[in-house]
């Protein structure tokens, strides 16, 4: 079985729940409700966000509680490069996200390039209204994969922005720290290229599973009879 591209939100998928991870990755026989309303809220601020920064084209009202966070952000020096698409070989060489050979792809919302000091920052957006359970496992990745495609940038400041909740999560990345953080995403990776290779693909029971999973036929479903 042919193991596709994978990304932050796929493996969290597969660690949450294989057999959850194989219905939605795999045959694709369930899918998540794209039109939730938090769904199609967090789209749209992303795209606001994207052309305020990129042209200065007007926020939207309903995001103006944000101007000011993305203002400060915007007053930072260095190359602002919006929705940037990063991929990587399985060699974790730098490819083009849509290049035959990616094997990990991922979406930065907001770098901020300064390459005289050799720094990025990396900004995630989230329109959640905590920030109790936030991961910060996005942020390493994209750290990653910033150092692979700006060879010349050894720091990475990132945070994940919750503009509602209007606090930054932050964390710090070293380009000399890489390869301790690649050897912990592998090691979640080997897990789910073995289901792939074994086409074994058991269900990891959760609170979430009664009323949120999408994934009717499991067991552990309460909403499947």
């Amino acid at each position: 079985m042919k193991i596709p591209a994978w990304s932050f939100s796929s493996i969290k998928t597969y660690d949450q729940c294989p057999k959850k991870f194989y219905h939605l990755k795999v045959v694709r026989d369930y899918q998540e409700d794209q039109n939730a309303e938090h769904l199609l809220y967090g789209t749209e601020f992303h795209k606001a966000a994207e052309l305020y920064l990129k042209d200065g084209t007007p926020i939207p009202p309903q995001f103006n509680f944000a101007k000011g966070a993305l203002d400060n952000l915007n007053n930072l020096p260095g190359k602002k490069l919006c929705e940037y698409e990063m991929g990587l070989t399985e060699n974790l060489d730098p490819c083009g996200f849509k290049d035959e050979n990616v094997w990990w792809r991922g979406i930065a919302d907001l770098i901020i390039l300064d390459e005289k000091i050799g720094e990025a920052r990396v900004i995630d957006y989230k329109t959640g209204k905590s920030a109790k359970y936030a991961d910060t496992g996005q942020l390493e990745l994209m750290a990653l994969a910033v150092f692979k495609h700006f060879p010349t940038v050894k720091k990475v400041k990132a945070g994940l922005l919750f503009v509602i909740a209007k606090q930054l999560i932050k964390g710090n990345y070293h380009v000399d720290n890489a390869s301790v953080l690649w050897g912990k995403w592998l090691k979640d990776y080997e897990r789910m290229r073995s289901s792939y290779k074994n086409n074994v693909w058991n269900p990891r029971p959760s609170g979430l599973c009664r009323k949120h999973c999408v994934v009717l036929e499991c067991p552990h479903n309460g909403r499947n009879g």
